[in-house]
């Protein structure tokens, strides 16, 4: 759904207005926060004119390229980041700072900006400038991603109790599961870089310097637990592995002996298959039952031994 939302400072409180003449008339000083929700280019048009901004394609802001997630000019921060949704679907949303305001361009809804919004309202004395509001929307995002990092721990924790056998939707599951993780893994670091780069920043104001090192303490536990998450996955593949392994020796085990029983009765078959001229049981009555009763025989005998020594 489209969307346009100014938030702005007006008699200690903040408010909200969704009209782009609003923000021509009104003084600079006094916006906060710019939410621009898959606008058409029009509008985009109009805030890159009036606020002297660039506003990023989508094809620039989802470049992988250290370059283009951090941009830092002389009066003006651009952070590109990938949120991610509750089907794990990749959502860039890129961030412009400039003369203390935020311009956050994005395409899709999203739980942080929703949970951030009611924040902003909630204190609004905490949200002095676009800055503070920008580290808040990076906190709550740091907080859902702790949230979705937890529900694959459990999903983890499901399978291990689960697997049993070499099952091939358990394998698939922990592919799925392995590429979830690596998938939290590059945004965290994605999130982490951008921290670190702000905090070398001379835009940042001071007092949010202490706040960046905490987050930054934050995203380093993230990382501990996705790594303690990938390490689980590797047990669980190597334990599928094994599962795997023990199926393909029983397998092989069965043809070994099904092999080993019928190689007495094949040799005695073959024994008195030949066309020799002299056999001493050819023109015996009883020759025909006799070899049977001996390839039965030597069934018997190999199966009694294979049983002693346990060996099925």
């Amino acid at each position: 759904m489209s969307e346009f939302k100014l938030f702005y400072h007006k008699d200690g409180a903040i408010k909200v207005s969704r009209s782009i003449e609003f923000l021509k008339k009104t003084p600079a000083d006094q916006f906060l926060w710019i939410d621009l929700n898959d606008v058409d280019e029009a509008i985009e048009s109009q805030l890159e004119d009036f606020l002297k901004i660039y506003i990023q394609e989508e094809e620039e802001m989802i470049e992988i390229e250290t370059s283009s997630r951090y941009i830092e000019t002389r009066d003006t921060l651009v952070v590109n980041a990938n949120f991610l949704m509750n089907n794990y679907e990749k959502s860039p949303v890129s961030f412009i700072l400039k003369n203390n305001i935020l311009i956050s361009v994005r395409g899709d809804e999203l739980g942080s900006f929703t949970e951030t919004v009611k924040k902003v309202f909630a204190s609004p004395e905490n949200y002095p400038t676009g800055y503070h509001v920008f580290l808040a929307l990076l906190e709550t995002r740091v907080e859902y991603d702790a949230d979705m990092i937890e529900n694959i721990t459990r999903e983890i924790t499901v399978l291990s109790n689960t697997i049993q056998e070499a099952d091939e939707e358990a394998l698939l599951e922990i592919k799925n599961l392995q590429e979830r993780t690596m998938l939290f893994r590059e945004n965290t670091i994605d999130k982490q870089r951008a921290i670190s780069n702000m905090l070398r920043s001379n835009l940042v104001p001071d007092d949010l310097r202490a706040k960046l090192t905490i987050m930054i303490k934050d995203i380093n536990s993230l990382l501990e637990h996705i790594r303690f998450s990938f390490d689980r996955l590797d047990y669980l593949q190597d334990t599928f592995l094994g599962f795997l392994n023990i199926e393909q020796n029983k397998i092989i085990k069965i043809f070994t002996i099904v092999s080993v029983i019928f190689m007495p009765p094949t040799l005695i078959a073959s024994i008195y298959g030949m066309n020799f001229r002299v056999q001493p049981e050819l023109q015996w009555r009883f020759g025909y039952a006799f070899s049977l009763s001996l390839m039965v025989l030597s069934v018997i005998v190999i199966l009694i031994y294979f049983k002693k020594k346990k060996y099925f």
